[in-house]
């Protein structure tokens, strides 16, 4: 059950109203974010939602049969759109791209993706300042000077930042510098993160654990939502399974079954889904027919030469031109 407290509502009624939900034996969690003042409430009991929903101090009321309730599409019909701030929007009418290297590299490399990206007129550059590697030999990042750096140039360009935060300590240093954190897919449980997400007023795009589930992932984002940040996306970027032939298997599936289910801004990234370059582009296009609300995919000057991931990273011309035919696949789907 989610209730939708009136904004200046008084305490003597929003205590009357949780003492009434513990009498119909519900359990009632209050939480408060940027857009509202919410009672979640967990039981089982049947009741006559009249009996709440007359009550001085509410806006609306919901039964929500789902675990994860505030994510859920079951009380919030219309899509939510994340605003960025300078007329960059993800979600519902705004499908947003976001590209960019796996990793920051050099002051160098910034300017020639921010060049190549405002030439293609993408407002959002991923790029990633802390990397989790599978070898601890492994390049892992510029860390926060290169993130500054990073800041100071894409400012210049109107460029926004979308770049994965890895602990809670690094939350507070990277906030000034950055428009979207990122979790990704190994700390999509690392539940401390995501409590500590749900402080902050700035997006948190949350990609799909290695080998999570679409529920799994769900309640990831209801932990980031029920500590007080609703400006959440999700991020489909293919799980691990039995096949080889692929980094991973992109679960194209997930795309249509998440619409259904939440009412969160749904990204798709075909560079990890499917890990081989010269298949990002039919993968990209394929996420797009399934109603994916934007693409995040890893572009580079020279793949061959990146620190990391190269293998399945475009250069500047295999991006231009499927950048080109992104748009014109929009438009298709617009059209049905």
């Amino acid at each position: 059950m989610i209730i939708q407290l009136d904004k200046n509502i008084s305490e003597k009624n929003k205590k009357a109203i949780t003492d009434k939900m513990s009498s119909l034996k519900f359990k009632p969690t209050e939480v408060l974010t940027q857009k509202g003042d919410y009672l979640i409430g967990t039981g089982k009991a049947d009741f006559d939602i009249r009996d709440l929903g007359q009550m001085a101090g509410i806006q609306d009321i919901h039964m929500v049969s789902d675990d994860y309730q505030l994510v859920s599409r079951k009380w919030k019909v219309d899509y939510t759109t994340i605003d960025l701030g300078d007329g960059v929007k993800v979600g519902a009418n705004d499908f947003a791209i976001m590209a960019g290297p796996c990793s920051i590299e050099s002051e160098e490399q910034i300017v020639k993706v921010i060049d190549h990206l405002k030439a293609n007129n993408v407002k959002i550059m991923r790029g990633g300042v802390y990397k989790p590697r599978s070898s601890p030999y492994s390049f892992r990042g510029l860390g926060i000077d290169g993130l500054k750096l990073w800041h100071q140039h894409a400012k210049a360009a109107g460029i926004k930042i979308i770049t994965e935060v890895m602990q809670v300590s690094q939350i507070a240093e990277m906030y000034d510098y950055i428009d979207m954190y990122q979790v990704g897919a190994r700390n999509t449980q690392n539940f401390n993160l995501l409590d500590e997400l749900g402080k902050v007023d700035k997006p948190v795009l949350i990609k799909r654990g290695i080998s999570g589930t679409i529920e799994e992932l769900l309640y990831s984002a209801e932990y980031v939502f029920s500590g007080g940040n609703e400006r959440l996306l999700l991020c489909e970027r293919g799980i691990r399974t039995y096949e080889k032939a692929s980094r991973n298997t992109m679960d194209l599936n997930a795309i249509p079954i998440l619409k259904e289910k939440t009412h969160l801004p749904i990204i798709a990234d075909p560079s990890h889904g499917i890990g081989i370059r010269h298949h990002v582009e039919p993968i990209t296009l394929a996420s797009i027919m399934a109603g994916a609300d934007g693409v995040i995919f890893e572009t580079h000057e020279i793949p061959e030469k990146a620190y990391s991931d190269g293998q399945q990273t475009l250069n500047f011309r295999e991006s231009d031109n499927m950048i080109a035919r992104i748009r014109k696949t929009l438009e298709l789907r617009e059209s049905f």
